[in-house]
């Protein structure tokens, strides 16, 4: 070896092709991935790049973190993705020379972490636009080459490193120097938002991208709003001519760029991005949610949104869960969304219309149908108290059947029969009931969604020894306040519409029997009839009165730590306790708890161990996570990935997810909550909203781009307590609000 030494972290497919050009080159290469797979492999038979049929391996040093045993870090490139930024800054920190530096060869936005952990002076900033894969452990499919632009942060001159690092990558291709690639960088999240989108389907990205073009437009001008808050200078690259797709540039230009840009594409070995071959193939979590939350925080700063942005993103999770659902009916519905301004549309293509201006009913008639709802007060109690007999526990799926099944009767007695009803079985859950319902008024043809569940957490039997009761106004018994109550409430508002003759809107009712355990069977559908509605009402008991506009998003984890048993009297040294490790853990992982942004890290269950006289081989710690922003669900996302052992003898594995998206109060959530506070106002109520802790299925709705409004339900206390309990009064109150809230929703123009 005779050139410069360089470290390469993460040896995926940037990383792998950079290091195999170097080495091949003849510098020394040092390249190191927690994938103990991948580095076996390369230990064994070099380094090996694909191109086309032909293969050609490099010799190099290779080692996972915990096993290097090497010199200080000089030239390190690091290459991990996104979300795995801090992490392994932890590692290469402590392991820096002082004289070395750390260029950032990723994607998204990671300069500044990275000068967290060792100062602006030792990170160079990069731009990489290079198509390749990791097709197999030890081996790195080249997909041609692509623009590779490097420079010091914040724009500094291009100094002597960064111009002797520019000549050393000459090996892999047209490397360049620049004193913007920050420019660079917001230009390529545009693009990579294009990308992005195309993962949301199994075609190739150049037919996806010409097909959908109003998605294309539309996500291009979110990111550069968000560039231009930024104040960055976009830097055009490859064939992405950066100005041409700003909103304001002449359209024809705009589809000429466009055009190009497709047919270069087309050119290109790699016809899916890394996205889509990490949902479809690895089946593990994409890096873009980390990508794009400073995009999502400029937006915010600038007082604007991206919603057909937010809709990717939201895609992308889903089908972390299931890419069996990849579909370019998600492309279809992000041009509708992207034609219609931003607002969702309707499945069949009409659009979304506007969310109503204000009430639809008069002070007069808001008044008259508190009152005909307060003369109805006891028929009201009677049917809560005939919901709340019909027991369904969230693990009974036979007593959930018969609730359900107690429900269709009590629907048909109360509102007659739905224009059509599905009833969705589940294996271990309770079964999903949608039944749609024709209006009597002005019609958008786009459904409103009533949204509540049937499960509660009470096990079967609890009503044995407490049972419903009614004590002057008060109401307690299991479920009452967590949410049956919140269903009486929604029906007896459609009946006051209906018996006093006001107009009623086309509206779709969901029913679901597993969102005490995290919705998990009925997330889909809830999400698949968000997109058809024009805006959805969850009947969710209230916080003290007050409708939730925010919600906490939620990740279940469990954490397992694999030791090495021994006796603990005989052999002491001899085994690695995961007890001792995980208790370690546990208190890392506590730290990343941050009040002041609403982040909690609770341990809730731990467990560990066979026997006070051995080693422990085995623990677990299970967790609940909540975060109140995409950005702070980043910021996890990115310090879980990066866990790694104290004591390197044991391993760590960590499995679960995000269980519920953020609900983060977005402009339509607000106009949703201005309407109802306008309906509230003739009853006397003082409608006020808050943000909570607990999640519901308005989060996964709020995700799919439908304006939501949370909490409309009951008005009491005590979930999941025996202090549960409702008041009478306000389930009248509430009642008649949702009926106002309802007829608003018969207009068909803001």
């Amino acid at each position: 070896m005779t050139g410069d030494a360089y470290t390469v972290v993460g040896a995926g497919a940037i990383g792998g092709t950079l290091a195999h050009s170097l080495a091949a080159a003849g510098h020394q290469v040092t390249v190191i991935d927690t994938d103990a797979a991948h580095v076996a492999a390369i230990q064994a038979d070099g380094l090996t790049i694909l191109r086309g049929e032909e293969r050609e391996s490099v010799r190099l040093d290779a080692a996972t973190p915990d096993t290097y045993q090497g010199p200080p870090l000089g030239r390190v490139l690091l290459s991990v993705k996104a979300q795995a930024t801090g992490a392994a800054m932890s590692w290469i920190a402590p392991r820096l020379a002082p004289d070395g530096y750390v260029v950032s060869v990723q994607n998204g936005f990671n300069e500044a972490l990275i000068a967290e952990h060792v100062g602006a002076d030792r990170t160079v900033a990069a731009f990489v636009n290079i198509f390749a894969d990791l097709v197999e452990p030890g081996v790195v499919r080249d997909g041609g080459p692509g623009a590779f632009v490097i420079g010091e942060m914040g724009g500094a001159p291009v100094s002597a490193r960064v111009r002797a690092l520019v000549a050393d990558l000459q090996a892999w291709g047209p490397a360049r120097t620049s004193d913007n690639v920050e420019g660079y960088l917001w230009a390529k999240s545009a693009f990579g938002a294009m990308l992005s989108a195309t993962a949301l389907a199994d075609a190739p990205i150049a037919d996806l991208t010409d097909r959908h073009r109003a998605t294309m437009y539309a996500l291009t001008a979110e990111v550069y709003a968000a560039a231009d808050a930024a104040g960055a200078r976009l830097e055009s690259f490859d064939a992405f001519e950066a100005h041409a797709f700003r909103p304001d540039h002449d359209p024809a230009l705009r589809d000429a760029a466009c055009d190009r840009l497709t047919a270069w594409l087309r050119t290109q070995p790699k016809d899916r991005s890394g996205i889509w071959r990490d949902l479809a193939v690895r089946r593990r979590p994409v890096e873009v949610t980390t990508h794009y939350a400073p995009v999502f925080e400029q937006t915010r700063r600038a007082g604007r949104d991206a919603p057909v942005l937010r809709a990717v993103v939201a895609g992308l999770r889903e089908l972390e869960q299931d890419p069996s659902t990849m579909s370019e009916s998600r492309l279809d519905a992000l041009d509708r969304l992207a034609v219609s301004g931003g607002h969702p549309a309707d499945t069949d293509g009409a659009g979304r219309h506007e969310l109503p201006a204000g009430p639809a009913l008069t002070e007069a008639q808001a008044v008259a149908v508190h009152r005909w709802l307060d003369e109805h007060r006891d028929a009201m109690d009677s049917d809560l108290a005939a919901y709340t007999s019909q027991e369904s526990s969230s693990d009974d799926t036979a007593s959930l059947a018969d609730c359900l099944d107690w429900l269709r009767g009590w629907l048909d007695t109360s509102l007659g029969a739905p224009a059509s009803e599905e009833l969705i079985p589940r294996e271990d859950a309770g079964d999903i009931m949608i039944r749609r319902y024709a209006g009597t008024g002005p019609s958008t043809g786009v459904p409103l969604l009533l949204v509540g569940h049937y499960d509660t957490v009470w096990s079967t039997g609890t009503l044995s020894d407490w049972p419903y009761r009614r004590e002057g106004d008060r109401i307690s018994g299991p479920g009452v306040f967590d949410m049956k109550a919140g269903l009486v409430q929604a029906v007896w508002a459609l009946r006051a519409l209906t018996a006093l003759g006001l107009p009623r809107p086309e509206c779709t009712l969901l029913l679901n029997g597993d969102e005490e355990t995290g919705s998990v069977a009925s997330s889909g559908v809830i999400v698949a009839e968000a997109r058809k509605s024009r805006a959805a009402l969850v009947f969710e008991a209230s916080a003290d009165g007050a409708v939730k506009t925010t919600r906490k998003g939620v990740g279940l984890f469990r954490l397992t730590v694999t030791g090495e048993e021994a006796h603990a009297g005989l052999d002491p040294n001899a085994g690695a306790s995961a007890v001792n490790e995980i208790a370690r853990q546990v208190l890392a992982l506590e730290a990343l708890a941050d009040p002041a942004a609403g982040t909690t890290v609770n341990v809730g269950v731990l467990q560990g161990g066979t026997r006070s006289n051995v080693t422990a081989g085995e623990a677990t710690a299970h967790l609940d996570i909540r975060v109140a922003t995409s950005a702070e669900r980043a910021r996890l996302d990115a310090a879980l990935a990066g866990l790694a052992p104290v004591d390197t003898r044991t391993g760590l594995k960590l499995d679960g997810g995000w269980n519920r998206p953020v609900f983060e109060r977005t402009e339509g959530v607000g106009q949703v909550f201005a309407l109802a506070r306008s309906c509230a106002a003739p009853l006397g109520l003082d409608l006020r909203e808050t943000a909570v802790g607990g999640a519901s299925d308005g989060n996964f709705i709020l995700a799919a781009g439908t304006p939501v409004l949370d909490g409309l339900g009951a008005v009491g206390g005590g979930a999941h307590a025996r202090s549960e309990h409702v008041t009478l009064s306000g389930m009248v109150e509430r009642s008649a609000l949702a009926a106002g809230v309802l007829a608003a929703f018969t207009s068909t123009a803001a």
